[in-house]
């Protein structure tokens, strides 16, 4: 009797162990499953009232795990799982889907961005988080791919991005480990761990070491270094093995050049050996000389300063232009204008600062410009005369070269300079329509600018060099304490209206207008974008500021097309170089 009690308690538990069993099948990981609607939610269990963890894009294709009901299991990105309904996918072969292994689609292929501020994504769909953006030029190799999207190894860590938005290359068969080569330019590279300023120096290269480019962006390269991943800044490395290394042999050969010439605008210019302010100085160049680019790479040109003889020089310093002969002294110039940057300028009957003065205008009056006498400008007055005014205090609009007052830039020498990237750390600032971080963008400007006005002979310092949090006091107590001559926070503007754009300059204390005023009238001028003026300004870091402080809205973010223009390189060179010009032009006159 108690053997037969046994079996049967037995029995009903295999039978109840039967019933808790979820009635699913594991299906072979050859399987996969393909969206056949427009936009499906992924959910996380087996019905409808689980909640969404993604949504895929009809045509994405995704390993079939198990089978529930009228439910699918399938494998996401980065190990997660999720559950779709079988009327709204189809079975296909895995080994016949476009969700390739980076065996047979990332071998020896690259993904080269075609779209600024393009979003990298954790997994192959817009429902997942945003881990990092990369820009149009930008290099990653190709781990696989998903439906419409593209698996990349890049800075940020294995990311994805739409097809739509990328080129694919086959890497050049003879570099069999499908990793692009690169030669170092520049003296003691800090190779780090991680791409930020903030990471740890794990160790340094050399001028000419080579090395395997895993991906790039415009600012770090991840590398191979020691056995691990590493990143370095990617203003010191050059291709070796790629298209633009023989570009620029054939560059050397001066067979091709930029179509450009630069006319000097400092009193001196360096000519240096590699393109960083760390290359070896090796002749220097004299105002006013014109000079033929042979090649640009970030801020930094290379031109021929001797009949055989190349080099490098910071591009800030060069005016430049086509390949056509300067305007000369006394030339004509057609179609062109200038703008008053002062109230009470004089207009002088001859082109000196002894002349009789015929004529005062005011900031934002416009003259046509008639023609260039050394550093004035002939225009054209209202009552029908001519008139001639400094070429330093004016901007200049059209084809006529701008003019620098001689020695106007070592009126930065020995200036405390305090220049205050905004937002940082956990305050993002303003987040742009492709996805731009106001903070990220804010310390890129500011570092142009710091480079730009060392090279000055300048005292610089930055209220946050990384990523960090910094409070308005602090960055106030930072132009206190080294008693700054210029106080510059660095912003960029946002709007629930998309239309809206341009650049504004702000101040809160009457002594601090001028200095408004001179950064504001030059920055216009470089960047070329809306002008919305220079105004009062009720914020911390200028009220609180006992120094000559601004603020500047460099761009809005919120605006599609402006977001892709003020996160370029062109546009960051031209707008720091406005800044720096027109801190040297206000310290000329203060």
């Amino acid at each position: 009797m108690l053997r037969k009690n046994h079996s049967i308690m037995f029995l009903c538990l295999i039978l109840f162990i039967g019933l808790a069993t979820p009635l699913s099948s594991v299906h072979a990981e050859t399987e996969a499953v393909k969206v056949g609607t427009d936009q499906l939610n992924i959910r996380k269990g087996p019905g409808l009232s689980y909640p969404i963890v993604a949504k895929a894009k009809k045509g994405e294709q995704y390993p079939l795990l198990s089978e529930k009901n009228e439910w699918m299991e399938i494998q996401l990105g980065n190990g997660v799982r999720g559950w779709v309904a079988n009327w709204l996918v189809t079975k296909v072969n895995a080994n016949q889907s476009t969700n390739h292994s980076a065996d047979t689609l990332g071998k020896n292929k690259t993904a080269i961005i075609s779209s600024d501020g393009l979003r990298i994504r954790k997994g192959p769909g817009t429902s997942y988080a945003v881990i990092g953006t990369a820009n149009k030029g930008d290099k990653f190799t190709v781990l696989s791919q998903n439906g419409d999207w593209v698996n990349l190894q890049t800075p940020f860590g294995s990311g994805w991005v739409s097809n739509d938005f990328v080129q694919l290359q086959t890497t050049n068969a003879s570099n069999s480990s499908g990793k692009s080569q690169g030669i170092i330019s520049v003296n003691s590279l800090n190779v780090r761990s991680s791409p930020s300023l903030n990471s740890s120096i794990i160790g340094k290269l050399q001028l000419g070491d080579n090395v395997s480019i895993l991906s790039q962006t415009s600012e770090w390269t991840e590398i191979s270094f020691a056995g691990t991943n590493a990143w370095i800044s990617s203003q010191y490395i050059q291709h070796s093995n790629s298209q633009s290394s023989q570009v620029a042999e054939t560059k050397d050969n001066k067979t091709i050049n930029t179509g450009k010439t630069g006319r000097v605008t400092a009193t001196s210019l360096i000519v240096r050996e590699s393109a960083s302010l760390n290359g070896r100085p090796i002749s220097s160049v004299q105002k006013d000389e014109t000079l033929q680019i042979i090649e640009e790479t970030n801020n930094w040109s290379k031109i021929e300063y001797a009949k055989g003889a190349y080099g490098w020089v910071a591009s800030w310093y060069l005016d430049k232009s086509e390949s056509n002969p300067p305007v000369s002294n006394g030339q004509k110039v057609k179609d062109s204008t200038l703008t008053i940057s002062h109230n009470g300028s004089n207009i002088r009957k001859s082109p000196s600062t002894q002349s009789d003065v015929v004529y005062i205008a005011n900031q934002g009056d416009i003259f046509d410009i008639i023609s260039i006498q050394n550093d004035w400008y002939e225009i054209r007055l209202a009552d029908g005369n001519s008139g001639y005014i400094a070429g330093w205090i004016v901007s200049v609009n059209g084809s006529a070269p701008t003019i620098e007052k001689p020695g106007s830039v070592t009126g930065l020498k020995n200036k405390m300079i305090v220049i205050d990237p905004g937002h940082g750390g956990r305050d993002n600032g303003t987040t742009g329509a492709r996805g731009t971080l106001e903070k990220n963008l804010t310390l890129q400007t500011a570092y142009s600018l710091y480079e730009k006005l060392k090279a000055t002979g300048a005292n610089v310092i930055l209220t946050r060099s990384n990523d960090t949090y910094i409070p308005l006091s602090s960055r106030v107590y930072t132009s206190h304490y080294h008693n700054a001559d210029a106080f510059v926070s660095i912003h960029f503007d946002s709007s629930t209206d998309r239309s809206v754009n341009g650049l504004t300059t702000y101040y809160y204390h009457d002594y601090q207008k001028n200095l408004a005023a001179s950064v504001h009238s030059s920055v216009t001028v470089k960047s070329n974008i809306k002008d919305r003026g220079y105004r009062f300004g009720d914020y911390y870091v200028l009220r609180e500021n006992k120094r000559n402080a601004i603020l500047l809205e460099l761009g809005y973010l919120s605006n599609p097309t402006e977001e892709i223009l003020i996160s370029s390189g062109q546009y960051q060179d031209t707008v720091t170089t406005g800044i720096y010009q027109g801190l040297a032009k206000y310290f000329q006159y203060n």
